[in-house]
């Protein structure tokens, strides 16, 4: 949809002020779809010559093409590579090639899907550093990722939309939106009489809920708590544990990973739904 490829059923999308429905035209002039199927390359035409072909096919002309074709293999990190064979290059090589060929009309935009599912560990990570330092940072290009990668996501993203079903459940930076849907999460390794602090602070409001497993011998164990109030909540989860007379052996607070923050938001929205 936001790439004009498919009409939306109902709603309203724009980009960069543009509605994909009543300016396609506009909408396709700031942004750039990413496609990472590599068969859509060329394998018997070299990068370079990939790039000019679709140079020329976008309407870039005369000494424009080899400007602009130079401009993105230097983006991209392909120079020394430009002359190889685009179905010899590596499946990281490749997905840097199709990204070029995305920036040759310099769109404001650009929109990925899944672009390093077919990466191995090492090619991935790099590919994400090309991302985030290089398009994001240095060329100050708006990436669209879509991703089933939360780690990847939360490693790029400044903001995060959780879709389900195909409706906009959250949107907004990652930590903001796991304070409000998860809570602050802490860990802690506690002896003593702790069930009856925690069942306190449950009915409290403060602690939102607790899970516990044994920490080592000697009677100690360990507390997953996921406390409201930041540091105020967490600061006064310890005076309770003190003055119950809990030993506390750390106290600690502990990241939500994406996958937890989705997990929360879906079940929330669905539970209203019902």
């Amino acid at each position: 949809v936001l790439a004009t490829l498919v009409l939306p059923d109902s709603g309203t999308a724009t980009v960069d002020g543009y509605d994909v429905v009543r300016q396609p035209s506009a909408v396709r002039r700031v942004l750039a779809p990413v496609i990472t199927d590599e068969r859509s390359l060329h394998w018997r035409l070299s990068a370079r010559e990939n790039l000019l072909l679709y140079a020329r096919l976008q309407g870039l002309r005369g000494a424009q093409v080899n400007r602009r074709v130079d401009e993105v293999l230097h983006t991209v990190g392909l120079e020394p590579a430009h002359r190889a064979m685009a179905g010899g290059l590596s499946s990281g090589m490749k997905q840097r090639l199709l990204i070029a060929r995305a920036l040759l009309p310099e769109p404001r935009v650009l929109l990925l899907d899944e672009p390093t599912r077919s990466l191995d560990p090492l090619a991935a990570r790099s590919f994400r550093a090309f991302l985030r330092d290089e398009l994001s940072g240095r060329q100050g290009c708006t990436v669209l990722l879509a991703t089933h990668n939360t780690e990847e996501a939360l490693e790029l993203c400044g903001r995060v939309a959780i879709l389900d079903r195909g409706r906009l459940l959250a949107v907004g930076a990652a930590e903001e939106l796991s304070r409000e849907f998860v809570g602050d999460r802490y860990r802690v390794w506690a002896r003593g009489p702790w069930q009856g602090v925690m069942s306190a602070l449950v009915s409290a409001g403060l602690v939102r809920e607790y899970a516990s497993l044994p920490a080592g011998a000697e009677g100690w164990i360990q507390l997953d708590l996921r406390i409201d109030g930041a540091l105020d909540g967490a600061a006064e989860t310890l005076r309770a544990l003190a003055g119950a007379q809990v030993d506390v052996a750390r106290f600690e607070r502990v990241g939500a990973t994406l996958a937890d923050l989705i997990g929360r938001v879906v079940a929330r929205k669905r539970a209203g739904d019902d």
